[in-house]
Parts: structure tokens; sequence; C-alpha cells
């Protein structure tokens, strides 16, 4: 359905409860949301698949194709008995992702009339792997106890530390079963995002079939509708009134479907289509959707056409026909020496080697540092304190004959000293909240991850506006502008180590409280935030706003705004000192729409962006400063 309204990117959080009955909570867009935030490379990536798609479709569409099979491997990450869900149910969900995606469902009889011609055998297969990584014989499960109680859609799951970490994307599909919080049955990632997160997670009271999850989810159709987002499918409304999910064979629908929608039902969008309820990517129950259609069947073939972003998995070998390595790996390995900035990774020597491939890196990343040597040992250099890493080591046994790497060892770095002085303490509510000066810059840590920081300033003047800069962050923090009683007026949650800002342009005095916390359990025992609070009888901004939540660039806070935009669209950038930037405009295609160039001054700067001659529908927008950049989808109306 390519419409003109296309899809607003946004974070996604569906009630999980109406009137007593049980909603499908699905938090694949929250996921997309923050990469956005977090990875720069993201929305270019997301983009250049979406053209390679939309080139695919225009040329392949109704092909014979022969049958893919994706090697899936499943972690099941367990805190008590219930979660371990047994191999009975994980093999009971490998068969139900065959029958959807074969269109071998024993209810594909029930798709009406209007669709049954679009119904589609996607063609695509899935077998539990046989075959791990290093060439091994494996049941395609693993099994991994957590001291986690339950998991978000921060992906702390897919990591050594909480869960178990992805086997290669390019060979596997990866899914994990852990127990979400917030009502969500599952999330996938897109295609084009990170390795180390690549796969699927299905909470485990809705992993299998009937004998096994939980009704009305009882039918495996969470993990249908996960590996399809995983396949690149939107969800059928597109995330917006009236949205896209590009796919010129799904009627448009103007929101989500839940429960199990009378039939025919239709669409208050355009046309008054009938809505395509019964279909995977709708919100329905499992015993309502039934079907792909022809269109959603062309965007995940598109992933295996030569160039295509999943290609690498025609080749795995992960279902069987590999050959195991001739050269041993190493054994007897051991992590010695550990200090706050190094330590020394042994191993035993294997009978025939020349040398050895050693490659290690922080927890969480994506990034190896690689080394190589003759003997049995090597220095790890240039760590981060009270932090947790994991090395490799294979076999060199000379004319290309290698091991497979062995499995990760894991170790933690001393604890470092506190590079400052945190003065605040004991500050872990409003209660017992650090009184702070306004227009003065403190230094505070997180040092552990229930760590909370509760500060408290008061303002006397009544035309009084409040600006709140978080930075030089060491983790992973957010903060929230809290008002006299408590309650919450904002929230500033950038990824990563991103400056956080939140303004208030509010008249009235009082006392204020700011919360800072860890997203996802972040700390650093070590290294300092700083803080600062700032008023002024003048509003920080000039669009009338009363609270801001700002995006925070290398000496510059920016903002967006409106959005979706008609004629005008306009970038509020205050910098910090007098620069010049870069404005940049992409179609999801990746055709560079237009561009500007701004020299900003110290201080405010209104940048005016004419999308009057733009067609409608989804762009990007990518602003740099030399030394960073921001990327930001937004819509012309």
């Amino acid at each position: 359905m390519l419409k003109k309204n296309l899809l607003a990117i946004a974070l996604l959080l569906c009630i999980s409860s109406v009137f007593g009955q049980e909603m499908r909570n699905c938090g694949t867009m929250e996921v997309d949301a923050r990469l956005l935030t977090e990875d720069p490379g993201y929305a270019l990536n997301q983009a250049q698949i979406e053209e390679f798609t939309q080139t695919y479709k225009s040329s392949e569409t109704g092909a014979t194709r022969t049958v893919i099979t994706i090697p899936v491997v499943v972690h099941i990450v367990y805190n008590n008995a219930s979660e371990n869900i047994s191999d009975a149910a994980v093999l009971s969900q490998i068969e139900i992702l065959n029958e959807d995606f074969r269109k071998l469902n024993s209810d594909a009889g029930s798709v009406p009339a209007l669709f049954s011609g679009v119904a589609a055998d996607v063609e695509i297969e899935f077998c539990l792997a046989s075959v791990d990584p290093d060439g091994n014989p494996t049941t395609g499960i693993t099994r991994t106890s957590t001291s986690k109680t339950s998991f978000s859609t921060t992906d702390l799951m897919k990591y050594n530390t909480y869960g178990h970490a992805a086997w290669d994307r390019d060979s596997y599909l990866n899914m994990w079963s852990c127990d979400l919080s917030s009502g969500l049955l599952g999330y996938a990632q897109f295609p084009g995002g990170p390795a180390a997160t690549d796969g699927v997670v299905i909470d485990y009271n809705y992993f299998g079939g009937p004998a096994y999850a939980a009704s009305p989810f009882n039918l495996g159709r969470s993990a249908t509708h996960e590996v399809g987002h995983w396949l690149n499918l939107r969800h059928i409304w597109g995330d917006a009134s009236c949205g896209t999910d590009y796919v010129s064979d799904t009627p448009t629908h103007n929101t989500a479907n839940y429960g199990c929608p009378n039939y025919p039902h239709y669409s208050t969008c355009s046309g008054s289509p009938v809505e395509m309820t019964m279909n995977y990517m709708d919100y329905t129950d499992d015993a309502c959707m039934y079907m792909f259609s022809d269109g959603q069947k062309d965007r995940m073939q598109a992933l295996f056409a030569p160039g295509g972003s999943r290609e690498s998995l025609l080749s795995s070998e992960g279902c069987g026909g590999g050959v195991a390595p001739t050269c041993d790996v190493p054994g007897s390995t051991s992590t010695t020496g550990i200090t706050e900035t190094e330590a020394t990774l042994n191993w035993g020597s294997v009978a025939g080697s020349v040398g050895y491939n050693v490659r290690g890196r922080q927890v969480g990343t994506a990034t190896w540092t690689e080394g190589y040597t003759t003997g049995t040992s090597i220095n790890f250099t240039g760590l981060i304190a009270d932090t947790d890493y994991e090395w490799q080591v294979q076999t060199d046994c000379g004319g290309g004959d290698l091991s497979a790497y062995i499995s990760s060892i894991l170790f933690t770095t001393s604890g470092g000293a506190a590079t400052c002085t945190d003065i605040q303490e004991p500050n872990s509510s409003t209660g017992t909240a650090g009184t702070i000066s306004t227009g003065v810059t403190y230094n505070a840590l997180i040092a552990n991850s229930s760590d909370v920081d509760f500060y408290k300033f008061t303002t006397t003047s009544p035309n009084t506006k409040i600006r709140v800069t978080m930075t030089s962050l060491p983790a992973d923090y957010d903060m929230q502008l809290l008002n006299q009683k408590g309650k919450k007026k904002g929230t500033s949650q950038n990824g990563g180590t991103s400056d956080e800002s939140i303004v208030w342009n509010v008249n009235s005095s009082g006392t204020r409280y700011v919360y800072v916390y860890g997203y996802g359990g972040a700390y650093d025992v070590a290294d300092c935030y700083e803080l600062i609070v700032e008023v002024s009888n003048s509003s920080w901004r000039t669009d009338g706003s009363e609270l801001l939540v700002e995006r925070v660039l290398d000496n510059a806070i920016v903002n967006i705004f409106p959005n979706p935009a008609s004629n005008t669209m306009q970038v509020n950038y205050f910098s910090v000192q007098e620069t010049e930037i870069t404005l940049n405009v992409y179609d999801l295609l990746g055709n560079q729409v237009q561009t500007l160039h701004s020299q900003v001054v110290q201080g405010e700067n209104l940048i005016k962006v004419d999308v009057n001659t733009m067609a409608a529908g989804l762009y990007i927008v990518e602003i740099s400063n030399g030394k960073s950049s921001y990327t930001e989808k937004f819509m012309v109306e």
C-alpha cells in the first residue's frame, strides 16, 4: 500500500489490557526508534535496503523461486524453572513457523475470498541448527541461567553478562526466549541493524504451540509476527494513521486491530477498504491471523536476492553439510594478572600449531581487538576498570588450516578509584534529594546498577524558565524533570553517552527535582557525569513549547519541528560556539533531496527548510557540525 501519508517512526508501546482482555504488544518499533538514535548508520542502511527491495519487487514479482531454508538457534535465558522452556516447545514453534511461512497452516482456508488470491506461500522454511559456529554438532538450543528477573527491549538477553551472545547472523536466525516485561510478547530487529543484536525475542509464555503457550497467543503466531519483522515486514497499518507498510496488495489500515474483529472490517482511510485483519502483521489474536500476502513475500524474498541484506544465509551450513576443522582448538584456558587496565590471556599448546589468533572485546560491543602470537599467552591492554570483557583464541596450523575459535572466555577488570568526588549521596529519593544551586555544575556517580540520583532546586521568580543539562556521561544515563510533588514533567533519553537536556518554560516558582538513572542498569564506578540547572527570565525556545526534550550533538542542542511538516520544517539549533553546519535531506531510497549549509552563531539559531515542493512521504534529515551528526526521520504531509 504505497500511500502518500507514510509512517512516522515512533515508539510503539501498546496497552496490555483493555476491559480485562489481553492485547498483543510488540516492541519492534521501539527498538527501531532506539537504533535510529544510537546508530548514525542505521537510517542509511534502512534506506539502502528499501531501495534494493523496491528494485527487486519491480523485476521479480511472481517469479518462481527455490525454497529457502534458514538455520535457527534458540537461546533460552531463564531465571526460574518455568522460564526454562522444553525442547518440545521449541520444536513446536519451528513447526509452526514452517506451516505459517509455507501456507500449510490448518486455518489457511479461513482467508476470505477477497484476499485468497494474494495469500502467499512465502517459500521460506526454518530448521533447528545441527552444526554450531565452530563446526560441532548441536541441538540448536542453548540454555543460560540469568540473575535478571525480566528483560525489556534493551537487548541485555543478547549478551553473555545476562544471557547468551548471538551466533553469527550471516549463518543463523537467532531467537531468544526469556521473561519480557511490560506485557511484551516479543520484538525483532529489522535488517540493517547491529550484528550483535540481530534476531528475534519472544516471551517464554508465548513460545510454541497450544500445549506450551498462553491463550490468546498460544498458536505460535508471536514468533511468526516477529520473524516477519526480522524479514523486513512492517506492521500492516504502517505505525501511523492510514500509514504504509510498503506493500501494494495489503489494504490501508487506519490503525492496529485487536482481538478477533468481525469480517468484513472496513478501514476509515481513503476508499474505506476492507482491512486484512487476518494478516500476521496486524495485532489480532493468534487464532485470527493466518496469512501473508504476495507483496509481503516479495519484501522477504528480496533479502535473499544477490546483494540482499540476508543473502549470506543461503550458504549457511548451520543445518548440516559443514566440514569440521581438522586443526584442534586450544584448551586449558585461563585469564590471569587482571588489573584495572590489562589482563593476560592463556591457553594450552596444540600439537602441529604454528601460532594462534587471539581476539578480545568489551562485552556488548561489536568490534574485536585482534592479535597473533606463536606462544600460549598474550597481554590484553588498554582496558577500562570494572568492565566485563570476553576473549577467544583459534589455532593456526599453517597453510590456511585454522581451527574454530573457542567459545568466549569472560573476565571483569578490577574496580578503579573514582576520578571525581560525589558529595550528594545518599540521594536515592525525593525525600533524600541533594540540594543544588542553579548555574553551578555538579559531578556525581552512578556507582552500581541500582544506584539513582535525585536533586532538588528552588526558583523564586514566577517568570523562571528552566533548563537541565547532563554532560560527560561515562555510560548510558538518562534523566527526568519532576515538579514539586515529584510528578514527572519531562524525560530525556538519548542513546549511549549522548548528552541529555530538558527545557521547561514554566511561569511559576517553587521546588523542582531532577532524577538521574542508568538506562538498563548502566553505571560506572569510577567516572562521574556533570549536571547543571540553568534558569532564565526569557524562554529557552522560540516555538512556544512549554516542555522540550532535546537532542544533543557535540557543542549543540537540536530540535526539529513541526513533524509532520507541510510547507516549512524548522531546525532549532542552540550552539555553544560559532560554526558551520550541513543539513542533508534524503528520501527512503537514499536519494539526496536537499542540502543546506548554514553559518550558525553562538546561542539559538532557527533554520528553515522549505518542504513545499517535496512529495508527501517520509524523509531523513542529517545534521552535521563537523564533530558529530544527528539523524532523524520526519514526514511531509
